[in-house]
């Protein structure tokens, strides 16, 4: 996974006056967690962060005035729900050598077998312990020559080395469905019904 270094400063004022006065500075308000530790109020330039989330579980190195330098991963990140400008974000403190349980995005490859059918994505992550410091960024499964009824559980799915399932081995995580053919025949029967009942 990638690692993005990252300056961040104290924040001293809270509530909705103070942090919209962060993001009018193009910074985005956030709190630091874990460890057993108080909650440390930050703020981080805006478009850095930005580009940084672009990756899924992006490792931050936290580069905080006046402390030692910290490891996070994003927890939860809220968007302006019209701009989509980050408004706000909560990062979990972690230590090179911890597992950290995240959730990876699932990705498909191949082409099915040949016929008239849907991919149905059941999870479209999957919930995953790996170490804080190679936490994957996606994991690759493939569909090609799959037909009607086939699935793929959680546990058909190769994970990185060091990388453990955290949910139900037997989840269904991706099925193959019949897609359903429409039937002009009804169509022509009703339009032939509607004929009659003018007459």
């Amino acid at each position: 996974m990638s690692e993005v270094k990252i300056a961040a400063e104290l924040r001293t004022e809270f509530g909705k006056g103070a942090a919209r006065r962060t993001r009018r500075a193009n910074k985005v308000p956030g709190v630091l967690y874990g460890h057993g530790t108080d909650p440390v109020h930050i703020s981080l330039p805006g478009h850095e962060l930005l580009l940084a989330l672009r990756t899924s579980n992006v490792l931050l190195a936290l580069d905080i005035e006046g402390r030692n330098a910290e490891l996070a991963i994003p927890k939860a990140v809220q968007r302006d729900p019209l701009k989509g400008h980050l408004e706000h974000v909560d990062l979990i403190l972690v230590k090179r050598g911890e597992k950290v349980t995240v959730e990876i995005p699932v990705l498909t490859e191949g082409d099915l077998a040949p016929g008239n059918f849907l991919v149905e994505n059941v999870l479209n992550t999957l919930t995953v312990e790996a170490e804080a410091t190679h936490i994957p960024e996606s994991v690759t499964v493939s569909i090609a020559g799959l037909e009607a009824g086939a699935a793929i559980h959680a546990k058909d799915i190769t994970l990185p080395k060091g990388t453990t399932l955290a949910i139900d081995e037997d989840a269904v995580v991706i099925q193959i469905l019949s897609a359903q053919a429409e039937e002009p025949a009804a169509d022509s029967e009703s339009g032939e019904d509607a004929g009659n009942s003018e007459a």
